[in-house]
């Protein structure tokens, strides 16, 4: 395994065609022998956005805009992007929700970088969703989507017997 990479090598292996979420991302960081952080190429086409609204508690992101103009949604606040713009994404809460829209006319190229981490929390403020993930990048252990206003208590569905009384009910 070569420790480099061009990026007309990229093979773009998440491609997501839906609707407003519509782009194609490479992988880059396992190509390459990285460990602990995660690099990706993405291309999103004019009008597009890649992903939804969101804030990450566990893994920290960092965009290189390559090519083509866009918006950055960052917490309330827009700001306009174009070609050599760095972006830090560090971790919190709506605050620092983010999200990389190409409203030129043009394709966006960009690089993505972030921290790589076994347990991570994602919050989407514009849907009220929360995901959970554990596991190494490709191979999740637990990973689950959720309604933030979906709560349940603590002992909800525990059995309230000991365990050697609970086959006896």
């Amino acid at each position: 395994m070569k420790p480099l990479m061009n990026l007309d090598e990229v093979v773009f292996d998440d491609v997501e065609e839906n609707g407003y979420y519509t782009s194609s991302r490479g992988e880059i960081a396992t190509r390459i022998g990285a460990r602990d952080l995660g690099y990706n190429l993405t291309v999103l086409p004019p009008g597009k956005a890649q992903c939804p609204f969101h804030n990450h508690h566990g893994e920290e992101e960092m965009f290189l805009i390559l090519e083509g103009t866009g918006e950055l949604r960052f917490g309330d606040p827009c700001y306009p992007l174009r070609p050599h713009d760095v972006i830090a994404c560090p971790t919190g809460g709506p605050e620092v929700a983010h999200q990389i829209i190409n409203t030129g006319t043009t394709t966006m190229r960009y690089l993505g970088l972030s921290t790589l981490v076994d347990v991570e929390a994602c919050e989407y403020p514009d849907s009220q969703k929360v995901l959970v993930v554990s596991g190494k990048t490709g191979k999740p252990l637990l990973r689950g989507m959720f309604r933030a206003e979906t709560t349940v208590d603590y002992y909800d569905r525990e059995s309230t017997l000991p365990p050697g009384e609970r086959s006896k009910a």
